[in-house]
């Protein structure tokens, strides 16, 4: 296993270049190998849950959906105002922003990138209470590959450019995920739901979040 990881640490480092050293060491990040098999896991619960669920009662999951979506909601709103009161007080440039700058800063904002790159791990458990739910119908081929790359994608993010304009992306979303997780979560309680008024904004907000990201890819 060692000599396989070193002869693909070496090829991903001849195609993406030098590794940021700065995270090493970090859960999940030397290796790539463990970040891909946990992505195969994914995706063969994905295509085994139905299968094993075909014959069987949904099971309700509430409690459980309760405590999960409001994680993520503090999760989310924690790794949001991290980024924000680093980049605020960091004097982050808004457009293009160098990935060396004020080391203090430059590390807050590595910690709070990794939760974020782990939060797509933890993000997986959204298709598996589908499953449980016998919501079949929820999992999209898009709801599939957005969860499946995302943990990839930001594995390599966290090696090449785990700081400086990466802020960006994981910032806004982190706050659209706070509205969403929140909604999701509250109302698994069905005394809550009519209070919940801020579920007609949550697709309004997903649909400024993607297009304000695409805008800023243009600009790179």
């Amino acid at each position: 296993m060692e000599t396989f990881n070193h002869k693909l640490n070496t090829y991903i480092d001849s195609w993406m270049g030098p590794r940021d050293q700065r995270v090493r060491g970090w859960l999940l990040l030397d290796n790539y190998p463990p970040t891909f098999a946990l992505t195969v896991m994914y995706l063969l619960i994905v295509w085994m849950g139905p299968k094993y669920m075909k014959n069987r009662q949904p099971y309700s999951c509430r409690g459980l959906l309760v405590v999960y979506n409001l994680g993520l909601t503090l999760l989310s709103f924690y790794m949001f105002y991290e980024l924000l009161t680093a980049v605020w007080h960091g004097d982050y440039n808004f457009y293009c922003q160098d990935t060396h700058s004020v080391p203090e800063v430059d590390n807050k904002i590595i910690n709070a990138l990794w939760w974020y790159y782990f939060s797509k791990l933890i993000e997986f458990m959204d298709t598996f209470f589908f499953i449980l739910r016998k919501n079949f119908h929820q999992i999209t081929f898009l709801h599939i590959y957005h969860h499946a790359s995302m943990l990839n994608i930001w594995w390599f993010v966290m090696n090449s450019i785990p700081c400086g304009h990466s802020y960006f992306g994981a910032s806004l979303n982190s706050f659209v995920h706070v509205a969403m997780y929140s909604y999701y979560g509250l109302s698994a309680i069905p005394a809550i739901r009519p209070y919940l008024w801020w579920k007609r904004y949550i697709t309004q907000l997903q649909l400024v979040g993607s297009s304000r990201l695409n805008n800023k890819r243009r600009i790179f």
